[in-house]
Order: structure tokens, then C-alpha cells, then sequence
């Protein structure tokens, strides 16, 4: 669940996770992504978000932002949080790229601004005239470019980027580059990326998710550090 209303005592937006643990069954039994996770994101920081494949970090995005549930705990924000920037997102197929958009921005904005907001997606995603073609035609790069753009339009204090560093093509992926160094002066990020390159430029602190819990630290260089070293054991 999401709770609202909760402030640092500076008055900036801040995420509280806590408590959260979420899990799911498999033949062996349950296993838990993580268990009890307490953390808490202010200040508008860029965070990198890493762990191996399967630690939980695209979860936990999902339920920061609300798409996704815990087992059991809690979000606590008055903070505006994106959906996640990079991955396909569920649209409606039978409607065209514009129509999604259009419904969206209606939640979000308002009379000229909806015009306004549906041309930046449009020019930002620019997939030509599939942008008016139903989005069940699209590939899934196409959503996610989609998906980009929408998010892109609307000014968040924090933005869910889930290896959004790998969609689209050279031109497309230094735009957006761009557009989120811009927007670094005014909101924040948790980033979940494998390009460790990513994670130095873009991010404050780094957060690894290991052994069903989160590890911060104020040095990112020291995350990947820590990050790398755990990657490595679990190989052998």
C-alpha cells in the first residue's frame, strides 16, 4: 500500500520504504526477493539500484511506484513517482500509440497542455506513423520508446529508470541522455541498469539487493565494488 502526507523535516519529497518484503512460491517452497526491507530516498537523490538477475530490483521499483504490491508493508511519499521508464508498458492493443497517450495525459494534465504533452511523445518515441496504429502492432522496443516519451512528458520528483539506458538506437539513447541530465536539476532517479557506466554518471548513492536485503552506500564506487564481489561469488 501508499500512505501520503510524509516529509523530512526540510520539507523535501522523500520515499520511505518499510517494512516491505516480497516473495513468491516455487516447487521448493517460498523465496523471498527481500524480507523486511527499510530504506529511506530524499533530497531528490539519484540512486543505482544493482543486484544479480532475480535479486528484486525491477520489483521493487514497481512497487515504489505503485504497479506491483508487497507482501506485507508499506510506502510512505507525498513524492510524485513515475512508472518505469525503459520497460514495455501495458497499454491498451486495440488502441492506437496516440489514443494511449491521450488517455494518460488526460489523468495527468489538462485542457491545451494534453495537445502539447501528446506531440512531445510523439516527436520523443518518434516510431513515425505507428504512433496512429493500434499498439497490439508494435514491437517491444516500440512500447518502450513509447513508454519513454510518456513519462518524459510529465515533470515527476522522482523517475523509475529500469534499463532504460538500452532502448532504441545510438540517436535515440543520446536524446534521451539529455533529457534526463536536464531533469537530474530538479528530480531524482533509481536507476536499475547492468551498464555500470550508468550507475557512475547518473547516481548519487547505490543500493545493492543481496541476501534478501538492501545494502546502501553514500559511495557508488563502493556499491559496484560490493556488487561485483557478490556477482563473482555466486559463480563459483
Amino acid at each position: 500500500m501508499a500512505s501520503y502526507g510524509f516529509k523530512d523535516r526540510k520539507g523535501e519529497p522523500v520515499i520511505e520504504i518499510k517494512n516491505v518484503s516480497k516473495s513468491f512460491m516455487t516447487k521448493k517452497g517460498r523465496h523471498y526477493l527481500f524480507k523486511d526491507l527499510n530504506l529511506t530516498i530524499g533530497d531528490k537523490k539519484s540512486v543505482g539500484l544493482l543486484g544479480r538477475n532475480g535479486a528484486g530490483k525491477s520489483t521493487l521499483l514497481r512497487i515504489i511506484c505503485g504497479l506491483d504490491q508487497p507482501d506485507h508493508g508499506e510506502i510512505i511519499t507525498d513524492s510524485t513517482i513515475s512508472w518505469p521508464v525503459g520497460v514495455a508498458g501495458d497499454f491498451q492493443g486495440s488502441l492506437t500509440g496516440r489514443q494511449n497517450v491521450r488517455f494518460v495525459c488526460r489523468l495527468y494534465s489538462s485542457g491545451p497542455y494534453i495537445d502539447e504533452k501528446i506531440r512531445f511523445v510523439e516527436e520523443f518515441a518518434d516510431i513515425g506513423s505507428y504512433f496512429d496504429m493500434p499498439v497490439k502492432s508494435y514491437s517491444s522496443g516500440m512500447k518502450a520508446r513509447l513508454t519513454f516519451g510518456l513519462s518524459l512528458a510529465f515533470d515527476f520528483d522522482y523517475y523509475m529508470l529500469d534499463e532504460a539506458g538500452a532502448v532504441g538506437d545510438a540517436a535515440f539513447r543520446k536524446r534521451s541522455e539529455e533529457i534526463l541530465a536536464a531533469r537530474r536539476a530538479q528530480a531524482g532517479f533509481l536507476i536499475v541498469s547492468h551498464n555500470i557506466g550508468d550507475i557512475k554518471r547518473n547516481c548519487d548513492i547505490g543500493i545493492v539487493l543481496m541476501d534478501q536485503t538492501a545494502h546502501v552506500f553514500d559511495d557508488t564506487t563502493e556499491a559496484i565494488e560490493v556488487y561485483e564481489k557478490h556477482i563473482h561469488k555466486a559463480k563459483k
